[in-house]
């Protein structure tokens, strides 16, 4: 791997801690009902999320068009995963605003490609997890909340852009992730099997991994 990719993912880490320090630290304890989690375990773990996944990011696509779409989307992961953990929930604040950030910045990146056939598979993936998530919803209630459906839209349109195969692999991935959180949790004693876990972290968890694996 080139060392000039390798060194803007570093800056790109670096950068990525210091946005999850401070501006997405603040915005998820904004975001929270309650102070559930200490200012400074939330700063910490913004700041190691975001540096993770920019980093990741950037040296998967290196400098594109497609980059500012993906970083919008990891920081607004960041803030919606802590909050989901802290209370599971997953704010309208949050999750519209990422949706819009995320459907602006793929116009660039659509026109750069010469088609606008992505942009569309974008809004048809987008619509078709909406549905997926909420007839799961709606089947079960207990398990899925209608703020997992909404952050469905998001997910479905980052995924739609990048093909069907991402869009697959980032549904599948969502439960793989979940399954193994609740096993987890389970051995630990952190949950009951009559007892629920916050699944919005499972659903970024997936999306980030389809991108990495087959986005491109």
């Amino acid at each position: 791997m080139p060392l000039a990719t390798v060194t803007t993912a570093v800056l790109a880490a670096v950068v990525g801690a210091a946005l999850g320090w401070w501006p997405l630290a603040a915005w998820a304890q904004q975001s929270m009902h309650d102070e559930r989690m200490p200012q400074r375990t939330v700063r910490i773990a913004a700041a190691v999320i975001t540096a993770a996944v920019f980093g990741a990011l950037v040296m998967r696509f290196g400098v594109s068009w497609i980059l500012p779409a993906l970083l919008a989307f990891a920081a607004a992961a960041t803030v919606l995963a802590i909050v989901d953990l802290a209370e599971k929930r997953l704010p309208n604040a949050v999750v519209f605003p990422a949706l819009g950030a995320v459907a602006l910045l793929l116009v660039p990146a659509t026109w750069e490609l010469g088609t606008w056939w992505p942009l569309l598979w974008a809004v048809v993936g987008s619509a078709a997890m909406f549905a997926v998530y909420f007839v799961l919803a709606l089947l079960s209630p207990s398990s899925m909340g209608m703020g997992d459906v909404k952050l469905a839209l998001v997910i479905g349109l980052l995924l739609g852009w990048f093909g069907l195969s991402a869009w697959l692999v980032g549904l599948l991935a969502a439960f793989v992730v979940g399954g193994v959180i609740a096993l987890i949790a389970l051995a630990m004693r952190r949950v009951t099997l009559r007892g629920s876990i916050p699944f919005g972290p499972s659903m970024l968890a997936g999306a980030l991994v389809a991108v990495l694996l087959v986005g491109g």
